[in-house]
C-alpha cells in the first residue's frame, strides 16, 4: 500500500483519516473502558484486498464490504487499544453499497471534535512485489522506485509480518482463524500519524463468510 496523496475527507476509497462512512443509524462507535467516542483510523474497500491475495468466493464476498477502523485515543494507552476483545477498538464490517458520512457524536462541553479524526486524509494505490514477506517486499520497492520506506502505508492480504508473535484472532462466529485484510503503519506525517506504541503496525482481519472483523496492533 502505497502513498498516494490528500484525498476528500469522505472520499469512498481506502483511506486513512477523514470521516467513516456507514449505513444511516450508525451510531459513532464509543470505547467500552472509558466510555468516550473512538478515534477514526482508516476506510478500506475490501474489494482491494484481492490484490493481496483473495480469492474465489471469499473474494467476492469481500467486494460487497468496507471496514471501519477506530481506536481509543482518549487517554493513549490505558485503553488496551491494542488488544482485539478488549473494547478500546472496533473493526466494523460495513455494506458498500448506500454508506454515508457518519455524524459526530454529542461531545462534552471540553471534548476536542479533531482529536476523533486523525488530521489529515491520504489515500493509496496498491503495487505488487513477488517477495512474499512485506519487510522484503518493502525494501524491494523502496530500492527499485528510490522513494522513502514512509510512503509504504502497509499491505493488502498477504502474510502478517508480525512484530511480536503471531496474534491472529479467531471469527467470533465460525472460530477459523481470520485471514488478514490489511497491515497498517502508523503513517509519513509524524503529526497526523495513527497511534500504535510509536512505530508500529495494526492488523485487520476478516471474515467474509461471517462478515466479522478484528484489529490489534504490536510495536
Amino acid at each position: 500500500m502505497i502513498d498516494a496523496g490528500p484525498t476528500t475527507a469522505d472520499a469512498p476509497v481506502t483511506r486513512t483519516g477523514g470521516v467513516p462512512l456507514a449505513p444511516p443509524g450508525t451510531e459513532w462507535p464509543t470505547c467500552s473502558s472509558c466510555g468516550g467516542p473512538m478515534q477514526f483510523l482508516a476506510q478500506v474497500l475490501l474489494d482491494d484486498v484481492g490484490s493481496g491475495g483473495a480469492t474465489g468466493a471469499d473474494r467476492g464476498v469481500l467486494a460487497l464490504f468496507a471496514l471501519a477502523l477506530f481506536a481509543c485515543q482518549n487517554d493513549p494507552g490505558m485503553c488496551e487499544d491494542w488488544d482485539p476483545t478488549a473494547g478500546g477498538n472496533l473493526a466494523l464490517v460495513l455494506p458498500f453499497n448506500g454508506l454515508q458520512p457518519l455524524p459526530f457524536p454529542r461531545l462534552d462541553d471540553d471534548a476536542d471534535e479533531a482529536a476523533l479524526m486523525l488530521g489529515a486524509v491520504r489515500t493509496v494505490t496498491a503495487e505488487h512485489e513477488d517477495e512474499a514477506d512485506y519487510n522484503e517486499a518493502r525494501d524491494a520497492w523502496t530500492a527499485r522506485t528510490g522513494r522513502s520506506d514512509s510512503s509504504v502505508l502497509g499491505q493488502f492480504g498477504g502474510t502478517p509480518a508480525w512484530i511480536q508473535g503471531d496474534e491472529t484472532p479467531s471469527c467470533p462466529r465460525c472460530s477459523r482463524p481470520m485471514p488478514l485484510a490489511v497491515q497498517l503503519e502508523e503513517g509519513p506525517d509524524h503529526s497526523t500519524v495513527m497511534n500504535f506504541g510509536g512505530g508500529g503496525c495494526a492488523y485487520a482481519f476478516t471474515c467474509a463468510p461471517c462478515a466479522q472483523a478484528a484489529l490489534l496492533w504490536q510495536c
